[in-house]
């Protein structure tokens, strides 16, 4: 491989959906896998096997449909992780075991409570066992930033010599600086004899708003040619590095770093709302790159400069990443055939006639609310459509409310329960308050509501609103999204999608293995 390619290594399936609440469902990955392979991504981290059934089944799924993409998967350094990483992934066309062990002082005492040799060995034995089987092994020291720079080297040589082909270094609090981090992986490099037989990568966390930079650091500075990032920089605490910076970092700055990542950039716009709609991590609008802000103009001087020369006062164009004027593209009239050949353009598929069924009829009821259909407005539809299951335990029948200045907002619900129709009537401080105080009457969940965000779907007031509510009880936190023209209805949509996340028995618990 050229020495100016740069490999991206994408773990919004795993890092990402450590957040609270951004747990998915095994088609939810495979949906964001392949938009991950059409935006030409290097290495897929699908999951974590060992975790639990749920992400086993995701990894292996996503490793049978990928074929342009390495598939990851991670695992702790010992057999039976790595083994489970194995019976994932041993069927895709090109696949990658990733085995990691803590490596600083306080990690390995207060976590792990083994001694730096019994690290080590257990390091070395991971990869022999990994790289019997794969030819593709990473391997990372976890909290590397933070480890003991020689024990580290010895560490690190030891993996190499067992056949690990990449190594990546994780700043897994975010505690590292650029230009300290760029030469610690510098040093590394230079002080381990076998260096130049593996690829180099890093791996950073945001805490302190370096993630980004810490990584484009190592790069120039330390010679690293791997990152490993996600898209909207998702992730636990403050998140991850985030990919679309960094790509656009590159292909915007090529004189600087004069590398290639080989990204097609036009799918970062359309992957990212994608991976927020999936989530319900709802993108700032002034994000870099992908938030909705990123290339709008309010300055009058700014204005001026843009209309007169676009060079003025953008760097990048916003066509370049996936940004488009919205695209009417369906309305009443149009037929099924229309429907599905524009989700496929989208690069969606539904499992099964029946869901594409369902889809297409929704789609007919919103066509009826709403004059034009815009494609933000399908992603929204059939991110819902993902969110449901076939066994839900509560469904919206009907509902109404009414407020006004002077009066107490009231509202009135409908909700099925095993065929059976329970109402329920409550006041609230708001309309949206008054509905959720009468489906928690029905439902006596006792969850603690997190958050509450709202979003327009498109522009203008007849865009859908699209809201997701942040559930918590005994211990798990899950995301529920609806979307409609009545922001009320919306919000009892998403409500209830969470209850239904907090009773199924699929959901699973967010994996809280850091790294």
């Amino acid at each position: 491989m050229s020495n100016n390619r740069l490999i991206i290594f994408d773990t919004t399936m795993r890092d990402g959906e450590q957040s609270p609440g951004a747990s998915m469902t095994k088609d939810q990955k495979l949906r964001i896998a392949r938009a991950l392979e059409r935006m030409r991504v290097d290495v897929i981290e699908a999951g974590f096997p060992a975790a639990s059934n749920g992400d086993f089944e995701a990894v292996r799924a996503i490793a049978g449909v990928i074929k342009d993409s390495t598939v990851c998967g991670l695992c702790r350094a010992n057999d039976r992780d790595v083994q489970r990483g194995i019976d994932a992934l041993h069927g895709a066309k090109a696949w990658r075991v990733h085995t990691f062990i803590a490596t600083s002082p306080i990690h390995m005492e207060k976590k792990l409570r083994m001694t730096p040799q019994q690290v080590l060995e257990q390091a070395k034995l991971a990869v022999r066992y990994a790289r019997n089987a794969c030819p593709d092994v990473e391997f990372s020291p976890e909290d590397g930033s933070r480890s003991e720079p020689d024990f580290l080297c010895r560490v690190l040589e030891s993996v190499i010599k067992e056949g690990a082909t990449t190594i990546n270094i994780p700043d897994t609090v975010g505690y590292a600086v650029p230009q300290q981090f760029g030469e610690f992986i510098r040093h590394l490099r230079e002080k381990i004899p076998n260096s130049d037989k593996a690829v180099w990568s890093v791996h950073c966390h945001n805490d302190l708003g370096m993630a980004v930079a810490n990584s484009l650091a190592a790069v120039m500075i330390g010679g690293a040619r791997q990152i490993e990032c996600t898209i909207n920089g998702l992730g636990e605490r403050a998140g991850n590095t985030s990919l679309e910076e960094v790509v656009m970092a590159v292909k915007t700055r090529s004189d600087f770093f004069g590398l290639d990542s080989g990204i097609d950039t036009t799918h970062i716009v359309p992957t990212s709302r994608l991976v927020s709609q999936i989530t319900g991590f709802v993108v700032q609008p002034n994000k870099a790159v992908v938030g909705a802000n990123a290339f709008a103009h309010a300055s009058g001087i700014h204005q001026d400069g843009v209309l007169k020369s676009r060079q003025t006062y953008e760097i990048m164009r916003a066509e370049d990443v996936g940004w488009s004027t919205n695209k009417i593209v369906l309305g009443k009239l149009s037929g099924r055939n229309a429907f599905r050949q524009r989700l496929k353009e989208l690069g969606v598929e539904l499992e099964g006639e029946d869901a594409y069924n369902k889809a297409f009829q929704r789609f007919k009821d919103l066509a009826d609310k709403k004059a034009d259909i815009f494609d933000e407005d399908l992603l929204a539809l059939v991110a819902q459509e993902a969110g449901r299951s076939s066994d839900e335990h509560w469904k919206l029948v009907t509902m109404n409310q009414a407020s006004g200045m002077g009066e107490r907002p009231h509202a009135r619900v409908v909700l099925l329960q095993a065929d059976a129709e329970v109402a329920a009537e409550a006041q609230g401080d708001g309309p949206v308050d008054a509905t959720f105080k009468a489906i928690e009457s029905i439902a006596r969940s006792g969850a603690d509501l997190l958050l509450y965000s709202v979003n327009a779907v498109t522009t203008g007031t007849e865009s859908q609103g699209e809201v997701t509510v942040r559930l918590a009880k005994g211990g798990r936190i899950v995301n529920g999204v609806g979307a409609d023209t009545d922001i009320v209805v919306a919000s009892a949509k998403a409500y209830i999608s969470a209850l239904n996340k907090l009773e199924s028995k699929i959901e699973r618990l967010n994996p809280q293995h850091q790294l």
